[in-house]
């Protein structure tokens, strides 16, 4: 993927309110601005690397960009699955990621469960993948030490 590895920030907004109450893994959402300015031939599918709240830890993230066959989405998002336990929610904080590597397509899915488990599966993969040295070293990017007015989209 010639984009990998792409750097990206922009404030939470609510969601959809489903990646936490309808399958108990929760999503931090971008707004469409983010969305809109993502290259236009970047796949949709589901995506791997870090993320960062604010000026706070870095983590491991698995996220989905797309249209959500399962729910028929009528517009694009991008939802980001940080693999941490949050103790509360972070609504209007800025969200920085770097995507380093791709998992799969999106694809529409039979029922919720199975949507679930390809969900904990892509995570399983993105644990393993961000432990590869590739991986591993971009977690300590710069980029995640910037000021939050220095870089809004793209390298």
């Amino acid at each position: 993927m010639k984009h990998l590895p792409y750097f990206c920030r922009g404030k939470v907004v609510r969601g959809f309110g489903r990646g936490s109450k309808q399958l108990g893994i929760p999503t931090a959402n971008f707004p469409e601005q983010v969305v809109d300015n993502l290259p236009c031939d970047l796949s949709t599918g589901i995506y791997y690397g870090w993320a960062c709240v604010g000026n706070g830890d870095v983590h491991k993230m698995v996220l989905s960009i797309g249209w959500n066959p399962y729910y028929k989405n009528t517009k694009k998002s991008v939802e980001t699955h940080i693999i941490h336990t949050f103790e509360e929610d972070f609504y209007g904080e800025i969200l920085s990621i770097v995507i380093t590597g791709y998992i799969r397509p999106e694809k529409n899915f039979s029922s919720i469960d199975a949507l679930i488990s390809a969900i904990q599966d892509d995570i399983e993969e993105a644990k393993r993948q961000l432990d590869l040295p590739e991986h591993l070293k971009l977690k300590e990017d710069n980029f995640f030490h910037m000021p939050e007015s220095q870089v809004m989209n793209g390298h």
